[in-house]
């Protein structure tokens, strides 16, 4: 197993090979961006976009975006909210 490294073939510029079979990689995987080719990955579901997931993983995580999607809205909402509780706080106070 070549472990995503980049060889170089005798046509032309280097070649990216798969992380799990060594064939030649289509592109990276969106979580981990290794190097994966069409055979070893999954394509991804719930998103705007469709993005190829290695096959290592969709095992960890599943194909579904939705957690990452839910981590951003939490970092966006969170703030938010902690704002406005701390102008509640202040206003209840000054009174």
């Amino acid at each position: 197993m070549s472990g995503g490294l980049i060889f170089h073939d005798g046509g032309g510029g280097p070649v990216a090979r798969c992380g799990r079979c060594g064939a030649e990689a289509a592109g990276p995987c969106a979580r981990c961006h290794a190097p994966v080719c069409g055979d070893c990955c999954v394509l991804t579901e719930g998103g705007a976009r469709v993005w190829a997931i290695c096959l290592a993983c969709e095992d960890r995580g599943g194909r579904s975006l939705r957690r990452g999607w839910a981590m951003v809205l939490g970092w966006i909402a969170l703030p938010i909210a902690a704002l406005a509780l701390l102008v509640g706080l202040l206003e209840w106070l000054r009174r």
